[in-house]
């Protein structure tokens, strides 16, 4: 089975991206950075950029909602939106929501924004505010749509994103999921859900089903922050796995290699493969595979990273191929 399978076209979402991308490009001008594409969007602010990303946890919200366990959704779409924007550098400002329902009730939607103000307490940013919709007959009943935007800052000095930074040489670091994270859920839901009820528990993953799909997304960013100084570049893997995340930051002649035999991918990720059989390449452009920040550094900083246990999965190589995972 392929993603697409599932409903969701990698492809034609990436074709419809580049050309949303023209329009942001030529709408914003010179006030900011032509980089529409890459992990959050740039504005130029005196000696600072301001960076700002917005996302959802898609159809993860659907277990959620089949269990009625609401109070972790919103940590989930707060460390996927904080590790969007460390990837260019940034530390997180402030955080904004927008939850859409047709019929929701009301100890739901407390929960929802609970999680989303710890989750942003955790994080030290503020939560300023947001939009509440209730749209009759729209989703429904019970189903509610979560999407959140943040914005932090980075000195123009510490940017990360410029490409010339990473050479031939580097190595690829790899920092551990928790699962899932936000991604891949619409396959996973038609593979697992044929076999098995959210409450089954599997021996394979010592919890229910359940459980392991509510995993929350992790924040790596206490993780990376007080080693940034070190990073040459980030990629969080979400949608479009190791082959378009690590793409966005890969300078015109170089190219990415990911050894995937030094590491063991999560038992999740092996029963998904296994009972959809679904391609091997295939689930390493859709799932993380138990990887969730690519971290790019120079081979000679790795001692400032062996405190938070990373594996070395890959490295920088000569070329223009984009990205193998071998």
């Amino acid at each position: 089975m392929l993603y697409k399978d599932a409903g969701v076209d990698i492809d034609s979402l990436n074709l419809v991206r580049k050309g949303i991308g023209k329009h942001v490009t030529k709408t914003f001008g010179r006030r900011t950075r032509s980089e529409y594409g890459l992990f959050g969007g740039i504005y130029s602010i005196d000696s600072d950029f301001l960076i700002s990303s917005c996302d959802s946890v898609g159809t993860k919200i659907l277990i959620a909602c089949a269990t009625g366990i609401h109070n972790t959704i919103g940590a989930d779409l707060v460390n996927h939106c904080v590790n969007d924007i460390l990837t260019t550098g940034a530390l997180p400002l402030f955080f904004m929501d927008y939850i859409g329902f047709s019929k929701v009730d009301r100890k739901t939607l407390v929960n929802v924004v609970s999680g989303l103000a710890k989750a942003c307490t955790r994080e030290r940013m503020v939560l300023v505010g947001g939009e509440t919709a209730q749209l009759t007959r729209f989703y429904p009943d019970g189903v509610y749509d979560l999407v959140g935007f943040v914005v932090g800052k980075v000195r123009k000095k510490d940017y990360l994103i410029p490409m010339k930074r990473i050479k031939v040489g580097d190595i690829i670091l790899g920092l551990k999921s928790s699962g899932l994270h936000t991604n891949g859920y619409s396959l996973a839901r038609r593979v697992l859900l044929r076999k098995y009820r959210l409450s089954s528990y599997i021996r394979e993953l010592k919890c229910t089903l359940a459980q392991e799909l509510l995993k929350v997304h992790r924040s790596y960013r206490k993780e990376i922050e007080p080693r940034l100084r070190h990073v040459k570049g980030l990629a969080h893997i979400t949608g479009g796995g190791f082959y378009d995340n690590l793409r966005r930051i890969l300078p015109p002649d170089c190219s990415a290699v990911i050894r995937k035999k030094t590491w063991q991918p999560l038992p999740i990720f092996r029963l998904i493969q296994n009972l959809g059989k679904v391609p091997e390449e295939e689930m390493y452009r859709v799932f993380n595979m138990g990887i969730g920040m690519c971290v790019i550094i120079d081979r000679n900083k790795l001692r400032n990273f062996k405190p938070i246990r990373p594996k070395i999965i890959g490295e920088i190589v000569k070329g223009n191929l984009g990205v193998k995972v071998d």
